[in-house]
């Protein structure tokens, strides 16, 4: 929903640099999607057991506040349509995300999102992040219903492949890597922006005389 990427990628590159180690944009993308944990994990097993993380911890959460500076992310485009198509069919919605709460939700209320949604589930609520079932079986367990009757919207290969675990649907919207053949293959669909998905659930509901992914 909201445009965070880039900044996460400048303040761990800005940390790594600080701790001595260089973080191309193509290492990045491994962590797209995960939690703070497992992609710290991912750091350790790309610079070795010597990387210093408790050290790169404190850095990057000073490089994190002076990145995001408490200004709000900008929205992806097509957001403000699909939230308000949604509405205007009373359909049930909620935000899960592998940033931790005290994180999150600021940054949901800061960019005027948070009274949208039902409930917002965090990566710090579960043991196991994306690509884990976890963040997604707890949010179906909130709403009280099947995991087959949820629809996910996604922008990386391990939040689909999350969700194909949870057993439930899954649209694609890419954001910085073009999605893998097998991410193309979990996801029920693959779109070019949320835009582009509100035109595929009108066409849907216009046929059908229901909303159906």
């Amino acid at each position: 929903m909201l445009d965070t990427e880039p900044s996460y990628r400048a303040a761990w590159q800005k940390a790594s640099e600080q701790c001595g180690y260089t973080l191309s944009d193509t290492d990045y993308l491994n962590f797209i999607g995960r939690s703070t944990v497992e992609a710290e994990k991912l750091l350790v097993e790309k610079f070795g057991e010597e990387f210093p993380l408790e050290e790169f911890r404190v850095v990057c959460e000073q490089a994190e506040s002076e990145v995001f500076s408490g200004k709000p992310f900008a929205k992806k485009p097509g957001l403000d349509e699909m939230l308000a198509f949604l509405e205007s069919r009373n359909i049930r919605k909620a935000v899960a995300t592998s940033t931790v709460r005290r994180r999150a939700v600021p940054r949901l209320e800061l960019a005027g999102l948070s009274q949208r949604f039902e409930f917002v589930t965090t990566g710090d609520e579960v043991s196991r992040g994306k690509p884990f079932p976890d963040l997604f079986l707890l949010a179906a367990e909130r709403f009280g219903i099947s995991p087959s009757e949820c629809l996910v919207l996604e922008d990386s290969e391990p939040g689909v492949t999350a969700a194909g675990r949870a057993g439930m649907q899954v649209f694609m919207v890419p954001d910085l890597s073009a999605p893998s053949e097998t991410c193309l293959r979990l996801a029920t669909a693959t779109f070019d922006s949320l835009s582009a998905i509100v035109r595929h659930l009108q066409q849907r509901s216009d046929s059908t005389g229901a909303l159906t992914a």
